[in-house]
């Protein structure tokens, strides 16, 4: 039997090598051996796709490698999915969720939809190049709480600008909690457009909506 730590570094080699079966298949293996779930995605296929980001970012990987990656990743999250339990129901929000107009790298919006959903969130996603105007119309239709925008794309992150100036137009900025992320997002953006938190990642993307809404 492999000890966990192998299982879960494992996880994260077969994120990076994009291979599709052998991510499911230690999927499998890991809930065999009683691994937490959370635990699998955490440490196993987001380690993972933190690894593909820096080859990203190298240079050594491109958008077609992301994509067979993010495959990767979410077929073995389909395997973990129905054994994460929700924690926090009770005080858990809704939320919608997006990577803003502009931009299609939906990789990590995907994590922090999937880790928000198990923490107890109604999550309600609107995928990727969404139209400004939708977070709001969204929000509103599914009585939300907290709208969260998502961006790899230094050019689109205007657009996260322009979500929260539509808020303020309609006189809703102070309904909804926003907060944003994504590679080129920081803590001194969001503070510059008035965004009420960020996440560098979907850990801390958890923590911080509970903190938002929760608390």
């Amino acid at each position: 039997m492999k000890i966990k730590e192998q299982v879960l570094k494992e996880l994260a080699d077969a994120v990076v090598a994009m291979d599709e079966d052998g991510a499911v298949a230690l999927a499998h293996e890991a809930l065999r051996q009683g691994i937490n779930a959370h635990e699998a995605i955490l440490e196993g296929l987001s380690k993972g796709m933190d690894a593909v980001g820096k080859k990203y970012e190298s240079g050594e990987y491109f958008i077609p490698q992301l994509l067979v990656c993010s495959d990767a990743m979410n077929a073995a999250i389909e395997v973990l999915k129905p054994h994460l339990k929700g924690t926090d129901a009770k005080s858990a929000g809704s939320v919608v969720i997006g990577v803003v107009e502009g931009d299609t790298h939906d990789i990590g919006k995907n994590l922090v939809k999937i880790m928000l959903e198990s923490s107890g969130f109604k999550v309600h996603d609107l995928g990727r190049d969404v139209p400004m105007q939708k977070f709001m119309d969204e929000a509103e239709k599914v009585r939300a709480q907290m709208i969260c925008l998502s961006t790899l794309m230094t050019t689109a992150m205007s657009s996260m600008e322009e979500v929260v100036r539509i808020l303020k137009a309609a006189g809703l900025r102070d309904k909804y909690k926003v907060m944003v992320g994504g590679g080129p997002i920081s803590q001194s953006f969001a503070d510059a457009i008035g965004a009420d938190g960020y996440a560098s990642d979907a850990i801390h993307a958890v923590k911080k909506a509970k903190e938002l809404l929760c608390n």
